[in-house]
């Protein structure tokens, strides 16, 4: 495949490009920093987790030292349920706004910690607004706390976070975000979304490898976290309590993963920061989507909801098109993309983070109309029921 003129580097032989959501292609830069072994209690392995905290919070716009990172061990999932079950009280009630696979998620965990909550189902890509929420808060006065899910990944749909955060904070209730997908390419300041906590991971926007996740969240509510937690690994207060007296992680951490990601801070910083990430990512969507549509293919989302992380296509209706054959024909020209997950149509997604710039999504639509005519798909137009239910998205 030609490269030319990209500034992201040729992938190693045999290496495809990851168009997901996370895992994603990482740079030689953050591969090779996990050459070398690392003691977990070592002092400069403590520096490097002191660091590495401090160079996160350093994201999140907060002026007035109000909120502390906590890294911890294993997937997104396994942070995003340490959030539950460290900041939901016992007596609480939370209200999660759910529109895809992660939201789902979030309320099937609940059901596991035995935590009382509602569920605003919005179904597969529909957005929560702001004014629901507020009359779903004002029909349930029980309700102390609301989660959403920044990008929900299953549809690729960036969810209005701020309309939800006002709302919340004119409620008098506490916000919650799962920005798993999105944190470090879309703008999450403190100072302009009122969450108490947050949650995200090493490989996603800030393009790492996965191993951990990290907790940002406000120094009040850590302190009220502490005996609250189901689990003693997922204990954040225990964590976070710890990792300030010691310096220290409790359990044995992931050495390579967190050296790899101070490597892709740096990068992210080169960048410019949040800003600059997200705007490359940005061009990716808009290039990809752009040489998708020429092709025939149509988004499941419009231009209003699309996020820069992730763009979910119809498949198409003609006759002799296969995702798997699909997916396998992109995948030997070095492009490995993801299948869907709407119960609505069939459809894939690809992604647009990671290390891959606007050069390279020409190259991938290029391959995706290679694999068209390979396949002897000469429309990509998609199933009309799929238009009509696209059609109700407002």
């Amino acid at each position: 495949m030609s490269l030319l003129n990209s500034t992201i580097e040729k992938p190693r032989l045999g290496e495809p490009f990851l168009l997901t959501p996370g895992p994603l292609t990482t740079s030689y830069a953050v591969k090779e920093a996990m050459l070398q072994d690392w003691g977990s209690w070592d002092e400069e392995f403590r520096a490097l987790t002191a660091e590495m905290r401090k160079e996160l919070l350093a994201l999140t716009g907060d002026i007035s030292d109000s909120l502390d990172c906590v890294p911890m061990q294993g997937s997104g999932s396994f942070s995003v349920e340490a959030m539950l079950g460290s900041f939901l009280p016992h007596d609480g009630k939370v209200l999660v706004l759910s529109n895809g696979a992660y939201g789902k998620r979030i309320a099937q965990t609940l059901e596991y910690l035995g935590r009382n909550h509602v569920v605003l189902d919005k179904g597969d890509y529909m957005p929560p607004r702001g004014e629901e929420v507020a009359q779903t808060i004002k029909d349930d006065p029980d309700i102390t706390h609301v989660i959403i899910v920044h990008c929900e990944t299953s549809s690729g749909i960036l969810n209005p976070i701020k309309e939800i955060s006002d709302a919340v904070k004119t409620s008098g209730r506490k916000l919650l975000v799962d920005s798993m997908s999105v944190f470090g390419a879309v703008k999450l300041d403190v100072t302009e979304i009122d969450y108490v906590a947050m949650v995200s991971s090493a490989n996603k926007c800030i393009e790492g490898v996965p191993g951990f996740g990290f907790i940002i969240a406000k120094k009040d509510e850590l302190e009220a976290a502490k005996g609250r937690s189901h689990s003693l690994s997922l204990d954040i207060h225990a964590q976070w309590a710890h990792m300030n007296k010691t310096g220290q992680w409790r359990f044995t951490p992931p050495t390579h993963v967190v050296v790899a990601f101070l490597e892709a801070l740096r990068a992210h910083k080169i960048e410019g920061g949040v800003k600059g990430r997200g705007a490359r990512y940005e061009k990716n969507r808009d290039v990809m989507v752009a040489g998708m549509r020429q092709l025939g293919f149509e988004t499941l989302l419009n231009d209003r909801w699309l996020s820069p992380i992730i763009v979910t296509f119809f498949c198409p209706a003609h006759k002799n098109f296969d995702f798997d054959i699909f997916y396998n024909l992109l995948k030997q020209k070095g492009f490995i993309i993801y299948p869907g997950k709407l119960t609505l149509a069939e459809s894939f997604r690809i992604g647009c983070i990671g290390q891959m710039d606007e050069h390279i999504m020409r190259n991938v639509v290029s391959a995706v109309k290679d694999t068209l005519e390979e396949m002897q798909v000469d429309s990509a137009i998609p199933p009309e029921h799929a238009l009509i239910e696209r059609a109700k998205l407002i």
